[in-house]
């Protein structure tokens, strides 16, 4: 199984700076999917920021202000979030899918991180 670990949540004042960090470990073969989703109290869950593929999408309301970036030796994405508003406030997980190996075969994962609170003031 592919475990996923964050770190890096806070509170921060608006306009402050806070980077997220997800790292998987397990026995990964690849990863095709990473991205960051985020809940805030009362709402669904929406995606903020990921890779696909080649692919990188953000949510219009970060553009500009969140970077999405991955180490792929390391199995980690991180989101480095600048300009932080109050409406960031949320709890942040990353969600990460692919590959992994087992019984000399390959077997699809898709893992999601435990969540990070990240608390903007105003």
């Amino acid at each position: 199984q592919v475990q996923l670990v964050e770190s890096g949540g806070g509170l921060v004042q608006a306009g402050g700076s806070l980077r997220l960090s997800c790292a998987a470990s397990g026995s990964i073969f690849s990863i095709s999917v990473m991205g960051w989703y985020r809940q805030a109290p009362g709402k669904q869950r929406e995606l903020v920021a990921g890779f696909t593929g080649s692919n990188t999408n953000y949510a219009d309301s970060v553009k500009g202000r969140f970077t999405i970036s991955r180490d792929n030796a390391k199995n980690t994405v991180y989101l480095q979030m600048n300009s932080l508003k109050p409406e960031d406030t949320a709890v942040y997980f990353c969600n990460i899918q692919g590959f992994i190996s087992s019984d000399y075969s390959l077997r699809n994962f898709d893992s999601w991180g435990q969540g990070t609170q990240v608390t903007v003031s105003s």
